[in-house]
C-alpha cells in the first residue's frame, strides 16, 4: 500500500495543470517516457535493496558501492529534500483547511498536522504503516473512480455525456501544439511528479520480510505507472481542451469531473489532495528519520540522532520534524527569498539521488554476480544497458532543465549542495582513512 500510494501524490492532482498547459496532449507522451526512467530507476533500486535491505536504502548501497562520501551526499539531499518536502505538503495541507475555515489562521493547521504526524512517528512503526495503508486506500480509491467515470464519458456512457472522439487530441494545434519546447517542458513536470517512490525501499527494512516485499512493490511498478500517472493524463486531455482556463486554475481532475457533470467535484478533490498533502507529510518524515538515523548508525552524522527508542529513532524523528516546522517558518518570514532558496536546493535533488542509485547499481551487480549471486532474487532487466540507458536519461533531463530558465536556478542551486555535500564527505572519508591508517 505504501507503494501503490507513493505513486499518487498531490502533484498528481493538482501539479499536472501546469505541464497540461505547457504540453498539451503530448503529455501523455511526457510522462510515459519520465514514467519508464522511473521504472528503470526503482528496479535498480529494487535489486539492491532485496539484496541487501537496509533503511538507509540506497545511502547504503552507495556507500558500500561507490565510497562513504557518496552515501553522506545521497543521504543528507534527500534527508533536506525530504524535511523541505514536509514543510511543502504542510503549507498546502493548511491552505485547504483554512478555505474550509476562514478567519482560523494558517500556522495553528500547520501546527496541529505538525504535532499529529510527529506523534504517530514516535509512537511505533506500526502507527506509520497504519496511516499510509487508509490514506493510500483513499487516494488509490479516488483515482481509480476518476478513471472508470473518465472512460465512460469518453465514450459517452455517462448520463447528459456523448462519445467525443479525438476532437480535443488533434484540435487547437494538434496532438503538439507548442512543439518540442512544450514537450520539454511537460517531460519536466512529470518526472518530479514520481518523486517519492523512493520511501518503499526504505520503508521495506522494518517489514516482517523485507526481500519479498521490495520485490514485489518494484516488480508492480509497470503497471502503477501506466494506470494512474499516463491513464489519467490520457483520459484527462480526450476529454477537455488542453487550453481550457479551468485546467490550471481549479486543476485539470477537477475541471473534468465538472465537464462530465460530478456534483461537488471541486469539494470532493479538494479531500483527496488533502489527503494525498498528509499522507506525504507522514511518509515524509518516517523517510527523513530512517535516513537521518542509518547516516547516523554509520558514522556520517551527529550521534545523537541515532538513539533508538522502543525500536524508534525518536530523536531522529524529532530532528526531521523540527527542521520542517522550522521550514515552515522560514516560508511565512521570508516567501520569497530563504524558502525559495530551499526550495530551489531540493529542485532537481531527486535526479542526483536517481544517478547515485545507477552507479551503485553498476558496481553492486557485479560484485554480487561475484561473492553472492543468490542475493540477486530481484534482477536489472538487460544489465548493464538499461542501466546505462537510465543515466543517460537522468544526464538529459538535466541537460534539459539548463535550457530552460524556470529551472535552470534550481539546477544550480542543487549542484551547488550536492558539491558541498560532496565535499565534506570526501573530507570526512580521508579524515577517517588517516584516522584508520
Amino acid at each position: 500500500m505504501i507503494a501503490l500510494g507513493g505513486v499518487i501524490g498531490a502533484g498528481l492532482f493538482v501539479g499536472s495543470g501546469a505541464g497540461i498547459a505547457a504540453a498539451g496532449p503530448s503529455i501523455v507522451i511526457a510522462y510515459a517516457l519520465s514514467g519508464l526512467l522511473v521504472m528503470l530507476i526503482m528496479r535498480m533500486l529494487g535489486e539492491m535493496s532485496a539484496a541487501n535491505p537496509a533503511s538507509g536504502s540506497f545511502s547504503v548501497h552507495a556507500e558500500r558501492s561507490i565510497g562513504p562520501w557518496a552515501g553522506f551526499t545521497a543521504g543528507w539531499m534527500f534527508w533536506t529534500l525530504l524535511c523541505v518536502g514536509v514543510a511543502a505538503e504542510a503549507i498546502g495541507a493548511a491552505g485547504i483547511m483554512t478555505n474550509w475555515f476562514p478567519g482560523t489562521p494558517s500556522w495553528l493547521w500547520v501546527a496541529v498536522f505538525m504535532a499529529v504526524f510527529c506523534g504517530t512517528n514516535l509512537a511505533a512503526v506500526s502507527n506509520f504503516g497504519e496511516f499510509e495503508f487508509w490514506f493510500a486506500a483513499l487516494k488509490i480509491a479516488a483515482i481509480s473512480l476518476f478513471l472508470v467515470l473518465g472512460v465512460l464519458a469518453i465514450f459517452g456512457l455517462l448520463p447528459g455525456t456523448h462519445a467525443v472522439g479525438s476532437a480535443n487530441l488533434t484540435g487547437d494545434g494538434g496532438f503538439f501544439p507548442k512543439g518540442s519546447g512544450g514537450l520539454v517542458v511537460g517531460l519536466l513536470a512529470s518526472v518530479f511528479a514520481y518523486g517519492g517512490l523512493e520511501t518503499v525501499t526504505i520503508a521495506a527494512a522494518e517489514s516482517e520480510n523485507p526481500v519479498k516485499s521490495v520485490g514485489r512493490a518494484v516488480r508492480t511498478a509497470m503497471w502503477r505507472i501506466a494506470l494512474f500517472y499516463v491513464g489519467s493524463m490520457a483520459v484527462i486531455v480526450t476529454l477537455i481542451p488542453w487550453n481550457d482556463a479551468s485546467v490550471v486554475k481549479h486543476g485539470p481532475y477537477v475541471a473534468v469531473l465538472d465537464r462530465v457533470g460530478i456534483p461537488g467535484a471541486g469539494q470532493l478533490m479538494d479531500v483527496v489532495v488533502l489527503v494525498a498533502l498528509l499522507s506525504a507529510m507522514n511518509a515524509n518524515i518516517y523517510g527523513s528519520s530512517r535516513m537521518a538515523y542509518s547516516l547516523v548508525a554509520r558514522g556520517q552524522g551527529p550521534k545523537l540522532l541515532g538513539r533508538l527508542t522502543g525500536s524508534v529513532p525518536r530523536v531522529a524523528v524529532l530532528a526531521s520534524s523540527a527542521f520542517g516546522f522550522f521550514a515552515v517558518l522560514l516560508s511565512y518570514w521570508w516567501p520569497t527569498t530563504v524558502f525559495t532558496w530551499l526550495l530551489n536546493m531540493v529542485g532537481a535533488a531527486v535526479l542526483v539521488v536517481w544517478a547515485f542509485i545507477a552507479v551503485a547499481q553498476l558496481r553492486m551487480r557485479r560484485r554480487l554476480e561475484r561473492e553472492a549471486p543468490e542475493k540477486l532474487v530481484v534482477k536489472m532487466w538487460l544489465f548493464p544497458g538499461l542501466t546505462w540507458i537510465a543515466l543517460a536519461g537522468i544526464v538529459t533531463v538535466l541537460a534539459l532543465m539548463a535550457r530552460q530558465p524556470d529551472t535552470r536556478i534550481q539546477l544550480y542551486f542543487t549542484g551547488g549542495m550536492a558539491v558541498v555535500l560532496a565535499l565534506i564527505g570526501f573530507v570526512r572519508q580521508r579524515t577517517a582513512a588517516t584516522a584508520r591508517g
